[in-house]
């Protein structure tokens, strides 16, 4: 199950990996039911994948459109943790506008907040195997990706699974 915020690049990774064909647009929750697309991996092996409405603050008392399809992602094996990593330019990129965490667009504080909203929902929802997915890297310059990586696990305090990928270039995805 894909989960994360609105314009993380959700609903273009699953156009990458799988059949699915879900409307991608560059404003704020575009996708207003979730998706499924089938990944094969194998000529015979092959899983499904969920993409829900983007998650904001509130979302497990009803804000936005994800709390509706929280449910959907109980029934998933592994949550993958979609998180923009690209600067945001306030005067250009209209995300700025929807992000209700922090004014200066932290991924961590946003990252945080789905982590919240899940255990606010359900607590054994926020304990599923999850892996975090570093999307839209290839807009952080080639010489600080390493960097921001890292300080982003660090910050995060995350011990798990991370990959990095752009899903709209098709990047990184062959390893996740």
């Amino acid at each position: 199950g894909l989960l994360g915020m609105p314009n993380a690049g959700k609903s273009t990774l699953i156009a990458a990996i799988s059949n699915a064909r879900p409307k991608i647009a560059d404003y704020p929750f575009t996708t207003l039911h979730p998706n499924l697309g089938v990944v094969r991996v194998a000529p015979e092996k092959s899983f499904v994948v969920a993409d829900v409405p983007g998650l904001i603050e509130g979302a497990a008392e009803g804000a936005g459109l994800g709390h509706q399809f929280l449910r959907h992602l109980q029934r998933t094996r592994l949550l993958l943790h979609v998180i923009d990593v690209a600067p945001h330019d306030p005067e250009v990129d209209p995300v700025v506008d929807i992000a209700p965490f922090d004014d200066s667009i932290d991924p961590v504080a946003q990252a945080r907040a789905i982590v919240a909203e899940l255990k606010k929902y359900d607590p054994a929802l926020a304990d599923k195997p999850r892996w975090l997915v570093l999307n839209k890297i290839d807009m952080v310059a080639a010489d600080d990706r390493a960097a921001t990586v890292k300080d982003f696990v660090k910050r995060f305090r995350w011990k798990g699974p991370v990959f990095e990928i752009s899903a709209l270039a098709r990047k990184g995805l062959e390893p996740l």
